[in-house]
């Protein structure tokens, strides 16, 4: 993964495979433990809060392939 700080003092993460190819889906943990995650193509418009447990059930299901159908 590459490492972005940004000027709100999170340090975002996004994967490889996204630099480049305008899908860019950032990730960071926040001062209070939860996860952000913001379309680094438009970081004005906000991050979406999460759990740690959230996004663990959310990449189990990736991984498990239950949004395959949902990409081309």
């Amino acid at each position: 993964m590459s490492h972005n700080i940004a000027n709100d003092g999170l340090a975002w993460r996004k994967a490889k495979a996204s630099v480049g190819e305008g899908a860019c889906v950032e990730l960071a943990v926040t001062p209070t433990g939860e996860i952000a995650l913001r379309n680094s193509n438009r970081p004005a418009e906000g991050t979406l809060p999460f759990t740690k447990r959230e996004i663990a059930a959310f990449l189990t299901g990736a991984r498990d392939g239950e949004f395959d159908d949902m990409v081309v």
